[in-house]
């Protein structure tokens, strides 16, 4: 759900329905206004948030329940409530301030960030780790390939924020040409320099991603290894798609698509990050042995 709800909202503003309602909470003063021009796309996705704070709850009730048996619960089930209450309080102000830049662009940073709790709590309700698990986490995460992992997702978080803030400052065409930008290396002016900024966070990110997969395939199990492939997958398409935004001159569904396969790309790092902390670090001598593979809880199968 927050992962649609994040794509809805770019749609609803790609669209300019943004500021379709005015005001917040209320839509033109009313709690189910008149359904005129794009009103009817805002309020649906101030519906959708709605619900979602529904499910959210349940996981937070759910998840305090579960929290002695399940390792890591606790703590991100308080970040989760945070969180949500900032991006509800995000969402108003973005309403407020016309969409401005810096609004939606930490209005987005923290979607992404609800969307990385919720993945990190959802893996860790389906592996389950034991209480105690967690308590050599500085050493877990400083070793193996989770660092990496990590890095790549912060990088993909980067060059999101920056995507935003290019999208909502209308600078997604200020340079025509690919790579370079209408004959210069970084442009000219603001809005040129922040569409190549966008672009050198990408590449960036793609350096960063191919790293953590091959510190991933020396240094994790199948599954992290697994994840790590399908993260840097979704990189190159995500850089072919803005490649094909600036030729094709922002068609507003691959425009769309292009956002889509930027939060699915960090949701996938997480994963694999979460995953790398959870499962132990691979010895060189079991690399290989597929019947070693580390099992649900972290576990060497028959250790």
């Amino acid at each position: 759900m927050a992962f649609a709800i994040a794509v809805l909202g770019s749609w609803v503003r790609i669209n300019g329905a943004g500021v379709s309602c005015p005001d917040w909470p209320l839509c033109h003063g009313a709690l189910i206004p008149s359904f005129e021009g794009g009103v009817i796309f805002e309020w649906l996705h101030r519906l959708a948030v709605f619900v979602e704070a529904f499910a959210v709850l349940g996981a937070i009730v759910t998840g305090w329940r579960e929290r002695k048996r399940i390792a890591g619960v606790t703590a991100a089930l308080i970040a989760l409530g945070a969180v949500f209450v900032c991006q509800v309080v995000l969402g108003g102000a973005t309403v407020l301030l016309l969409n401005s830049p810096s609004s939606v662009v930490l209005h987005w940073a923290m979607g992404m960030a609800l969307l990385a709790i919720l993945t990190a709590l959802a893996v860790l309700a389906m592996l389950t780790p034991e209480p105690g698990t967690l308590r050599a986490l500085p050493k877990a995460f400083g070793s193996g390939a989770a660092p990496f992992l990590a890095l790549a997702a912060g990088f993909e978080f980067i060059t999101m924020c920056v995507g935003a803030y290019v999208s909502s400052s209308y600078a997604g065409l200020a340079c025509t040409t690919v790579p370079g930008c209408d004959g210069s290396l970084f442009g000219h002016g603001g809005a040129q320099f922040v569409q190549m900024l966008h672009r050198l966070a990408a590449f960036s990110t793609a350096i960063v991603a191919l790293v953590a997969v091959f510190a991933a395939s020396r240094l994790a199990s199948r599954r992290v290894f697994t994840f790590a492939l399908a993260g840097i997958a979704l990189v190159v398409l995500q850089i072919s798609l803005g490649v094909a935004n600036v030729v094709w001159q922002l068609p507003i569904a691959l425009r769309e698509l292009h956002a889509a396969n930027a939060g699915a790309t960090f949701v996938v790092f997480v994963v694999a990050t979460v995953l790398a902390v959870l499962d132990p670090r691979r010895l060189p001598q079991q690399r290989g042995a597929g019947s070693r593979e580390p099992g649900p809880t972290g576990r060497v199968a028959g250790a």
